[in-house]
């Protein structure tokens, strides 16, 4: 195989591993959730869409607004 495919062959390989680690790090972004740490050190995190975060969400959204 001639060694310009090859580098080609690379570069094409890299260039679609960084896109998707760039397109997985923006989704996460965008997902919200509530982390609720307690008083002993445990933490709880609810992720958008679960049934605690749909009711902690407004109130956060609340909270955050006031500030």
């Amino acid at each position: 195989m001639p060694p310009r495919k090859v580098v080609t062959g690379m570069l094409l390989a890299a260039g679609s591993l960084a896109g998707s680690v760039l397109v997985r790090r923006r989704a996460a972004r965008r997902r919200e959730r509530v982390d609720l740490y307690a008083e002993d050190g445990s933490m709880h995190s609810f992720a958008e869409g679960s049934l605690e975060a749909e009711r902690l969400l407004p109130i956060a959204h609340e909270i955050l607004a006031a500030q």
